[in-house]
Order: structure tokens, then sequence, then C-alpha cells
């Protein structure tokens, strides 16, 4: 269930509120494009500036769009306060989510023993799939292989979507962890080292405006076409470069924004990218054959 191409989705906003229509269509779309997974109210999905309502409802909204069509949703459950967490994470059993994304604690800074406990609250708390989100750039922490062996441990949390830029990662908890363990890549570019090393798929935000092509990249991983899969990998690498010229998400919101898909408001503090960012996120998509 939990391998391939998830899309870390974007949140359509117009006038200052979420665009709940551009949002349904959006989610249907992605399906129907052979997009893997579904991953709302994640960093790419401005979950940050989203209130609770808000939050809840794109969930819900997720789920009512993919229920019967064999589509995981991952719901993005993280906080840096593990009792807001528990809450999040709560709410996405109850509106039907698959599994969660539970992002490591930012700006608090916790130890490697504080990382292991906020884990094993939320695993005791709620009896749904939990995917650990690794990310040192944007939390400043980074989970160690060694307390990611512990976390694994504990018998809701099934994978990881890992983004610390270290390929030799997935190695390294293949080698310490004793059991079934799903890794995601959560870095578009190197995506393609990442399966190689074992990798089962990846948490995409290039997926949001390409989402075939990323799904045909990740099926050729999987079924160990990497030459084919290098041959996508190599057509889509201006896109991920373009789509991080700034903020995210802010190019991508412009690239959906450029289909004819939504809005490409964003919420402060991200704002609206550079004419010349504009233009190069214009040029990377036109490439490749999304635009005319």
């Amino acid at each position: 269930m939990f391998k391939g191409s998830f899309v870390a989705l974007i949140t359509p906003f117009k006038n200052g509120k979420v665009d709940e229509a551009a949002f349904q269509s959006f989610v249907d779309w992605q399906i129907r494009e052979g997009t893997h997974g579904l991953v709302p109210c994640g960093t790419t999905g401005e979950s940050p500036t989203m209130n609770h309502d808000e939050h809840h409802r794109v969930v819900e909204m997720c789920v009512e769009v993919a229920k019967g069509k064999k589509v995981p949703v991952m719901a993005g459950t993280g906080s840096n306060s593990t009792e807001e967490a528990i809450s999040l994470t709560k709410h996405a059993k109850k509106a039907g989510a698959d599994a969660v994304l539970v992002v490591t604690p930012y700006y608090n800074k916790p130890t490697q023993e504080g990382l292991y406990r906020h884990y094993k609250a939320i695993n005791d708390a709620v009896d749904i799939p939990i995917f650990v989100y690794n990310i040192p750039p944007r939390s400043v922490i980074d989970i160690t292989p060694e307390t990611m062996a512990r976390i694994a441990g504990l018998p809701n949390v099934l994978g990881i979507k890992e983004a610390t830029g270290d390929v030799t990662r997935f190695t390294k908890h293949r080698r310490l962890i004793k059991k079934k363990f799903v890794q995601l890549s959560g870095d578009d570019a190197i995506a393609l080292a990442q399966m190689a090393h074992g990798g089962e798929g990846c948490i995409s935000v290039s997926a949001n405006v390409a989402p075939r092509l990323v799904s045909q990249f990740q099926t050729a991983c999987l079924e160990g076409r990497f030459d084919q899969a290098r041959e996508i990998h190599d057509r889509l690498a201006p896109l991920h470069e373009a789509l991080f010229i700034e903020a995210s998400p802010g190019p991508v919101k412009y690239g959906a924004s450029l289909l004819g898909k939504c809005e490409a408001d964003t919420r402060l503090p991200i704002c609206e990218i550079a004419e010349g960012s504009k233009t190069a996120v214009r040029k990377a998509m036109t490439d490749i054959g999304l635009l005319n």
C-alpha cells in the first residue's frame, strides 16, 4: 500500500481561505494521473499556517475524494507539541486516513531520547500506521539511525520519509532495523539514488505538476528498470530544481496555477515568487511538455 509516488499535496487558497472545490478537483486529477498515494497537510500543503479547523477539513476532503479508489491517504499530523500531534493524529484516524506522517518536533530541539518519547507517545495514543518525517534542514534536529531503529521498534511505526540529503541513510536503517520498514524519499532530486539504496517510493513535490511522469519514474524503480528510471529522472531534474528556486511551496503553487489547477496564492510568510523564478518554473515545465 505504501509505495510508489506519493504527492505532497499543495493546499489551494483563494481570497485567504482554503479553496475546497479546487482542492478536491486537484486530488481527483492526481488519482486519474496515476499518483499512488496522497499526503495532505504536509509542509508543501502549508500546514504551519492552517488553523485546526482547516487542517481537519483538508484531511477529510482528501479522504472523501480518495475513498474507494485504492489510493492511500497519509495525513500530515506532526507538531512540535506532542499533545497537538496526538490530537491531529486522532482526527486523521477518525477521518479515515490510512496512515499519518509525523515530522520531527521543530524549534524545540529535543534530545534523541526526547524524539523517541515523542513518537512513543503518539504510538501509544493512536492505533494508526505512523511514518516518521526526518528533515533536519527545516526542523534543525536529526534522528540518528540508532534512534530511528528504536522508534521503528514501536508497533505502529511502519516507515520513514527521509529528507536528510544523505542517500546512505536507507542502507544504515536496513542494517539496524530488524522488521519490514518502508523507506520513502523526501527529496525528488535524489530519489533515484535513494531508490537504488532500497527505497520504496517518494513523497514528491514535483508530482503536484507532473504526477504521471513521477508515477512512471517510481514504477520503473520499483520494477528494477533503472535505465528507464534514469531517463525519466534526467528529464525531470530541471523541474525538481526549478520548484525549489525559492521556498516551497511558492514555486510549485505557481506551477499548478499555470496548469489551471488553482490560484498561485500562498500564506505569509511564504509570498509570491519573483518574476525571474516564474520564468524558470515556466521554462522547466514547458521543456518537459507540461505546458504548450
